[in-house]
């Protein structure tokens, strides 16, 4: 009894089954046969698949309606698909600075869905305003009113600032949900980024067979229509697991981000401090030589008070001096990424313009939207990651002795290869692409359709996906695994924003690309006569540019220190 309050057994969890640092969602200790696990992680890897639907329904079409309702060119419409998509992978830092430092991962998801919901529904809302564009026979020509291109752009970045605070916190809340301590749930959650993957491609793949060919025959307004309901679906699902979530308690510590911050802080107010005072300092903590301690030595400076005084408030800890140095050897594994989403960037713009030239037709009656190739990314990871996971990673494990087979960094580094070969495959094909239009005499008629099968682009779709496995699996895990404890969604969000860069990157490549490439009265390799560009040469580029970031990758890799609860 305590304050006249009886405590059953009911209410208290045998303490040998209780999961230590996390409580349910009344704030009490919770038990492990009842509560996170596969159970939660099952309502949460639904909620993704609804929300990449979502998503990847804006997405992977986006360039066929600002080149068709909205009459822009092919390169303006490029540049603005990778401006969005960019911020889009970018607002997910601010989304998990907001979640691990005030609001929490659960709160910021639930937030962030309303938003999301309510830009989705904007953006079908703009679609179906009446207009005089309506009336216009030729798209290239005319474009709609002026408010309704603002109120377009208006909603497509509202879902971009949902899905900024949804993306990583649903990811992150996901893995909490296993016990990293029990040797079990250890090992189911790093299967759980391959299954989150899966369902992941599994909610894009379904957008592609279903969505595009609702926008590209039926209706704009419908196609973005159906992720709103979906979303909404979504919301409801997600909170219909509440009851069985862990929650991880908070920290009663300063944030983790000030916390971190200030190693720097210091650390730059001791710029003059002696590695001799720093020696010192460190046997008077009982500090024993290390690997790591060698590494960013500057950063040991913290651990001394401004002007060498005793002023413990101002002292960092080893822990913490330890907590960005692990943010710091992330730069160069973050860096040399960015290449391989440049790449990754241009299977929802250049590819999907590529195809729609080609001819897509499937029987007398059938025309496959171009968009839709893109399935063939989703497809190849759902096949693949049960491969993977199943086959590879135990024969794998037989041979290195390792949990997960091969190091987080072997298997992000595997992908970026495979990317090298999708662009070589992809230049190759456009090359044989522009040769059939030329011996056809098609060079001068942009709208015509190319004689050759679209078929012809599945290998570098497919090629896109095998690297996805390994790649985009293998950043999540690394992100997750490599930060501190209270900035796991920021981990996340550090992943997302390689994309986000990449999609910017990108888009500046294409710009300046064009502006040499077009000078002068010549025709620019992103020509929207496609039938007269050369996107086989951009694509030469980008497997140029791409050995060179993998040969930096693997310098960086091969130097790179695990932190210590690290499982490879």
């Amino acid at each position: 009894m305590a304050n006249g309050v009886t405590i059953s057994d009911a209410d208290t969890p045998f303490l040998g089954n209780v999961v230590e640092g996390s409580v349910d969602y009344k704030g009490r200790p919770v038990t492990r046969s009842k509560s996170g696990g596969w159970r939660s992680a099952s309502f949460i890897i639904g909620v993704e698949v609804a929300e990449r639907f979502a998503y990847y329904g804006i997405a992977s079409n986006l360039i066929s309606y600002l080149t068709g309702p909205l009459g822009q060119s092919v390169a303006s419409a490029a540049e603005n698909v990778n401006v969005w998509s960019g911020t889009a992978s970018l607002l997910p830092l601010l989304g998990a600075f907001i979640a691990d430092s005030y609001l929490g991962r659960y709160r910021t998801i639930i937030i962030s869905s309303v938003l999301y919901i309510l830009g989705l529904g904007f953006l079908t809302l703009s679609t179906v305003l009446p207009s005089s564009h309506s009336d216009c026979q030729d798209t290239a020509t005319c474009s709609p009113p002026k408010f309704q291109i603002i109120f377009f752009f208006f909603s497509l970045y509202l879902v971009a600032i949902g899905q900024g605070g949804h993306k990583p916190c649903v990811q992150a809340f996901g893995a909490d949900q296993f016990d990293a301590q029990d040797p079990e749930e250890s090992k189911a959650k790093s299967s759980f980024f391959n299954w989150w993957y899966f369902g992941m491609c599994g909610g894009l793949f379904m957008t592609l067979c279903i969505l595009n060919y609702v926008q590209d025959n039926l209706s704009w307004g419908l196609g973005f229509g159906i992720p709103c309901i979906v979303m909404g679906l979504a919301l409801v699902v997600f909170l219909l697991g509440s009851f069985t979530y862990r929650f991880c308690q908070s920290s009663d510590e300063k944030n983790p981000v000030i916390r971190i911050g200030n190693v720097f802080i210091n650390a730059a107010r001791n710029w003059q401090t002696t590695t001799s005072a720093i020696s010192v300092e460190q046997e008077v903590q009982g500090i024993l030589p290390h690997e790591g301690s060698e590494q960013f030595k500057f950063l040991n400076k913290a651990l001394l008070a401004p002007n060498g005084s005793k002023e413990n408030g101002k002292i960092c800890s080893i822990d913490e001096v330890e907590e960005a140095k692990a943010i710091l050897r992330l730069i160069p594994i973050w860096t040399t990424c960015l290449v391989y989403a440049i790449v990754f960037s241009q299977s929802t713009t250049l590819f999907t313009k590529q195809g729609a030239t080609m001819d897509r037709s499937l029987g007398s009656n059938f025309e496959v939207p171009a968009a839709s190739l893109q399935s063939f990314i989703s497809l190849s990871v759902v096949i693949f990651i049960p491969i993977y996971d199943r086959i590879l990673v135990p024969i794998a494990r037989a041979i290195t002795g390792k949990p997960s087979g091969i190091t987080m960094l072997q298997r992000i580094g595997t992908g970026i290869f495979l990317s090298i070969l999708s662009m070589v495959v992809a230049a190759i094909i456009e090359k044989k692409r522009l040769q059939t239009a030329l011996e056809h005499g098609l060079v001068d008629m942009p709208k015509a359709t190319v004689p050759m099968s679209i078929c012809w682009l599945i290998p570098q779709y497919i090629l896109f996906g095998i690297s996805d496995v390994f790649t985009m699996v293998g950043l999540q895990e690394f992100f997750y695994d490599q930060v501190p404890v209270e900035l796991k969604s920021i981990g996340l969000s550090l992943y997302l924003s390689i994309f986000g860069i990449g999609s910017f990157l990108s888009s500046f490549l294409i710009s300046v690309t064009e502006n040499i490439t077009g000078k002068d009265g010549q025709i620019s390799w992103f020509s929207d006569n496609l039938n007269q560009a050369h996107l086989d040469y951009f694509y030469w580029v980008l497997a140029v540019l791409s050995t060179i970031a993998f040969t930096a990758y693997l310098y960086f890799s091969r130097s790179y220190m695990y932190n210590k609860s690290s499982s490879l």
